[in-house]
C-alpha cells in the first residue's frame, strides 16, 4: 500500500512531475555514488593509463616515441589503457600488439561517444565504450595503477587534471602520475607560480609536487619500474 508521501501524481501537474522527476535522478546520483565506493580487493595485472592527443599522425617521432615506451612497458608486464582512439592513443596500444599480438586485454581502449569522433582503433583488443565523461573517466581510475600524460590537447589536459585533482584529495593513493614534455613542465611551474604566491595560497605546495614531470620515455620507464616492482612485492606478500 502506498503512503500518503507516494500519492500518484497526474501528467496534468506540471510542477509535481518535475518535482518528482528531479527527485528520482538525484536518487539515482545516490546509487551512483554507492557503487563508486566499490574497488577490487586485488587486481591481477598491472595497468598503465597512456593519455595523448588523437591528432598525432603515424609519421610523427612523437608517435613512435609513444609506441616503444608502450613496448617497454608491456615486456615489463604491464598492460596498457588508452581512449582507444587514433593517434597517440593508436600508438600505445599498437606498441602492446607488437609484443602481444594474440593476447586479449592486454591492449585496452575506452572509448566516448561523440558526434565527429572516430571508430576504436585496430590495436585494442578490449574495447569499452561510454556515453558521458563521467563514466569513461571513472573507468581509467577503477583500472589503473600508473597515469602517464603524452602531448595533448583540451580533452589530455582534461584528464591529466582529474587525475591530479583526486590524487590531491586523496581519492588516489600511490598512484603515479607521469607528465611527460615541456608543455607540462610549463603547466605545472604555471600552476606553481600562480597557486602558491597569491594571498591566500590557492593550493599547499604538496598538491603541486604531486605529478612528476620528465623529458622523455626512459623518465617514464624508470618511474613505472620502480612502482610495478613495489605492487609485485605487495601483491606476492598478500597472496
Amino acid at each position: 500500500m502506498r503512503s500518503s508521501s507516494e500519492a500518484l501524481v497526474s501528467l496534468g501537474n506540471e510542477r509535481e512531475v518535475l518535482d518528482l522527476v528531479a527527485n528520482s535522478v538525484m536518487s539515482l546520483w545516490d546509487v551512483v555514488n554507492n557503487l563508486t565506493r566499490l574497488r577490487p580487493t586485488r587486481r591481477e595485472r598491472y595497468r598503465v593509463t597512456i593519455f595523448g592527443s588523437a591528432r598525432v599522425p603515424e609519421d610523427h617521432w612523437v608517435y613512435a616515441a609513444v609506441r616503444d615506451v608502450a613496448e617497454e612497458l608491456t615486456r615489463l608486464g604491464c598492460d596498457i589503457v588508452t581512449g582507444g582512439g587514433p593517434g597517440l592513443m593508436a600508438a600505445a596500444n599498437e606498441g602492446t600488439r607488437r609484443v602481444e599480438p594474440d593476447a586479449v586485454g592486454r591492449s585496452v581502449g575506452i572509448r566516448v561517444e561523440l558526434p565527429f569522433e572516430q571508430d576504436v582503433n585496430a590495436f585494442v583488443s578490449e574495447a569499452y565504450e561510454h556515453r558521458t565523461f563521467f563514466t569513461r573517466l571513472h573507468q581509467f581510475v577503477l583500472m589503473s595503477d600508473a597515469f602517464v600524460v603524452m602531448p595533448g590537447g583540451i580533452g589530455t589536459v582534461l584528464e591529466a587534471m582529474m587525475i591530479w585533482q583526486l590524487l590531491q584529495v586523496g581519492h588516489l593513493q600511490d598512484t603515479p602520475l607521469i607528465m611527460v614534455g615541456k608543455m607540462y613542465a610549463e603547466l605545472v611551474a604555471w600552476c606553481r607560480d600562480h597557486m602558491l604566491r597569491q594571498e591566500p595560497r590557492l593550493a599547499a605546495p604538496e598538491d603541486i609536487a604531486l605529478p612528476q614531470c620528465v623529458e622523455d620515455g626512459p623518465g617514464i620507464l624508470r618511474i613505472v619500474r620502480a612502482h610495478y616492482s613495489t605492487w609485485t612485492a605487495a601483491r606476492e606478500q598478500s597472496a
